[in-house]
């Protein structure tokens, strides 16, 4: 488990990007390990979509306009989920004051960040606002399978949020998200959770097709 985090996370964080050959060589010396757990490291990576067997070794996945597409609309559909039952947990009253606190919280570091121009801590502060809603959704099959796709999403499109108005809409979204959910109405959240999230992949799909 440890070997495969620390792959994971040299892939979902940069230092190896996509379309970059990876030899299981090269991660023995750096990681410091045997090429058994190194191995099924990459085999797991390979099914979680984030790497491809090459010749010698693999290459970090790089999602064409179809594939990124693709993903993004079983993220649209997941994270409508979630926002759903956010709401309907809030509406319930099983969400406390604090959990809504720092769901706000996290929209506040992802939208300063973005302002700043730290696109690297935008990026993962607007993961961190999004995983929440999953996490507070208290469904741990759909966490897991947002965490894979989010992975993908990101080593994909990590100049994302260049896009110069899309970071002041996405704040504008993620507002409108946390009203609904503060507000218990399921309905009202899923769609934005949903809008959201295909604003998010027009903007992305679009600049493919265009490069």
């Amino acid at each position: 488990m440890e070997v495969y985090q620390e792959i994971r996370g040299l892939i979902v964080f940069g230092t190896y990007p996509a379309g970059r050959p990876v030899t299981e060589l090269e991660l023995c010396e750096r990681l410091g390990v045997s090429r058994t757990p190194v191995r099924e490291a990459l085999r797991r990576l390979e099914s979680d979509g984030l790497v491809r067997p090459a010749r010698r070794g693999v290459t970090v996945v790089e999602l064409d306009t179809k594939a990124l597409r693709d993903v993004y609309l079983m993220r649209a559909s997941l994270e409508a989920l979630t926002a759903e039952l956010v709401a309907r947990r809030q509406r319930d009253g099983e969400l406390s004051p604090a959990s809504l606190a720092r769901l706000a919280e996290h929209a506040d570091l992802a939208d300063q960040a973005t302002r700043q121009g730290d696109l690297v801590a935008g990026v993962r502060h607007n993961r961190e606002f999004h995983r929440y809603v999953a996490t507070l959704a208290d469904n741990q099959a759909v966490l897991e399978a947002l965490d894979r796709i989010w992975d993908q999403i990101t080593v994909s499109t990590r100049a994302s949020l260049s896009v110069p108005a899309r970071p002041v809409l996405v704040d504008g979204e993620h507002r409108r998200l946390i009203e609904a959910i503060t507000d218990g109405h399921p309905a009202e959240a899923a769609a934005h959770a949903r809008e959201h999230v295909l604003a998010t992949m027009s903007v992305l799909t679009e600049q493919g097709e265009e490069t």
